[in-house]
């Protein structure tokens, strides 16, 4: 077994489940995200794609098909284990053994929050059927108290706005993904990766600086690249030992933090009581506000808009109490809430 430990990150060359049983500690990982063996004869994967392997790095172990379903249950247990409460995993796999993928994560208590559909460029050709051209993301958290960490403007704030008026938080958030994986002609590369964008995406939602992040299948090492630059801790392994030396190399230049200069900074508008609740005083006080403003000739939009800056709450709690208390509201409120 080959073990690195490299600015407080740690890397080994050992098979993830008797290696996570010696290595990892029960409920320590913050985020696995991983892309595990996908059983199709990965290893011959050029009889696929007709791409040049001079650059692809041999040693990549397949998993027989007739043991995917033990080799399943055996990792995805040992993931449960290591995640802290509310712990978050997402799982890369094809559709050819997704059934036992899904049947081992239904055997934990791990609880589905997305089931994100990734559409790439460079399907594989085919001329008697669709062309394959998407890989599905299994989206996960164990349970616990508290909330799961999930930063939903670390990307676009809630209210910016695309040119048509759209969301560009709800686009980005919308659960089918449009990212092309990384063309590298003439560059050493594994079998298959992971693109940094995907893994971006993943690590800037679920997860915090200062976070472990875990990959039980390291392959490229990409995983580890992106959250050792997004300031995130890292644990892996790899079985491969012809990948893991060639690739274990690349780590020791990677500067921690050095993805944050390439971020988009969101135009994020913290609501200090967004996910509060509201007691009746809030509610009076936000019902007698909206009056006002209205008998103001204030519109119903631009009323809502000052509401969400002065109540400290999203324009959708906003709107959600206005409606629910309708019929309460006395007539001589002249409270008005269609236009």
């Amino acid at each position: 077994m080959n073990e690195h430990n490299i600015n407080g990150n740690r890397f080994f060359n050992q098979d993830c489940v008797t290696g996570s049983r010696t290595h990892i500690e029960d409920g320590s990982v913050d985020l696995i995200i991983t892309d595990p063996p996908y059983g199709i004869n990965g290893d011959t994967l050029h009889k696929h794609y007709y791409r040049d392997e001079g650059y692809v790095i041999d040693g990549y172990v397949e998993v027989p098909a007739e043991k995917y379903s033990e080799f399943s249950h055996s990792w995805i247990n040992e993931a449960e284990r290591i995640l802290k409460p509310n712990g978050q995993i997402y799982i890369v796999s094809g559709y050819t053994n997704l059934y036992y993928v899904l049947e081992a994560l239904r055997a934990t208590k791990l609880k589905e929050i997305n089931h994100i559909i990734w559409k790439y460029n460079f399907g594989v050709f085919t001329s008697a059927k669709y062309v394959s051209s998407h890989y599905h993301i299994l989206y996960y958290a164990k349970p616990g108290k508290g909330k799961k960490t999930f930063n939903t403007e670390s990307r676009y704030g809630l209210t910016e706005q695309k040119e048509d008026g759209g969301s560009l938080n709800y686009e980005d958030r919308e659960d089918v993904w449009v990212i092309n994986r990384e063309y590298k002609p003439g560059q050493v590369k594994n079998k298959n990766e992971l693109p940094t964008e995907l893994l971006i995406k993943m690590i800037q939602y679920s997860s915090n600086q200062g976070d472990l992040v875990c990959d039980l299948f390291m392959g490229g090492f990409t995983t580890a690249k992106v959250a050792i630059g997004l300031g995130r801790k890292f644990v892996g392994f790899e079985i491969s030992k012809s990948i893991f030396e060639q690739k274990i190399t690349d780590i020791e230049s990677i500067k921690p933090g050095y993805l944050y200069e390439t971020l988009r900074v969101p135009e994020a508008n913290t609501r200090h009581n967004q996910g509060k609740g509201w007691d009746a005083a809030d509610v009076k006080a936000l019902l007698k506000r909206y009056n006002a403003l209205r008998n103001a000739n204030c519109s119903k939009k631009d009323a809502i808009a000052m509401l969400s800056d002065e109540f400290g709450r999203g324009r959708w709690a906003i709107e959600r109490q206005l409606k629910k208390n309708h019929a309460e509201i006395d007539e001589s409120q002249q409270l008005k809430l269609i236009d």
